[in-house]
């Protein structure tokens, strides 16, 4: 299947999205964004151990990461193959880039931080395409041999199918 057809297969989707009601991810946002925080606070305990030899780091580092699979599971329904890792990667990569944009505003390069912000913000509408089902996992992986201009052209096309299919802002 081409970009075109994949492309019209999530607008179908979509469409049917919208005959409905909108999807309400309102509160799977929220955990979403805590669990990125759970997964830094995971590398931020890892390396104050690694660091001081402090195995109170560790132990609890080992809490939080239960707390946090427990949330992700909430988040992830019936993962198949490598979806779950994907997922975790997809929020823990969001996070970061979202904090190097911070570190590069504080810096005072803006373009910069709009770069890494866009870019954070790409992962965490392929973490929701993928757990809301608009796209398969292996469809992640057929992108490493396309130009990076159909890349991002693909990018900005699924940012506005995610738009569209979602509402996170209901309370």
């Amino acid at each position: 299947m081409n970009k075109e057809e994949e492309i019209e297969r999530l607008l179908e989707k979509v469409r049917a999205a919208e005959k409905g009601q909108k999807i309400d991810l309102s509160s799977g946002e929220d955990l979403s964004v805590a669990v990125m925080n759970l997964i830094s606070i995971e590398e931020h305990l890892f390396f104050s151990n690694q660091k001081t030899k402090d195995n109170k780091y560790i132990k609890l580092l080992e809490q939080i990461r239960e707390m946090r699979k427990e949330l992700l599971g909430r988040l992830i329904k019936n993962p198949e193959g490598e979806e779950w890792c994907i997922s975790k990667h997809l929020l823990a990569g969001s996070m970061r880039l979202m904090e190097v944009g911070t570190k590069s505003l504080t810096k005072g390069d803006k373009k910069e931080a709009e770069e890494y912000f866009q870019m954070a913000y790409n992962l965490y509408e392929v973490f929701w395409a993928l757990n809301l089902n608009l796209i398969e996992p292996s469809k992640l992986e057929t992108g490493a041999d396309e130009d990076k201009e159909s890349t991002h052209s693909f990018m900005a096309k699924f940012g506005e199918i995610i738009k569209k299919a979602v509402d996170c802002c209901r309370e």
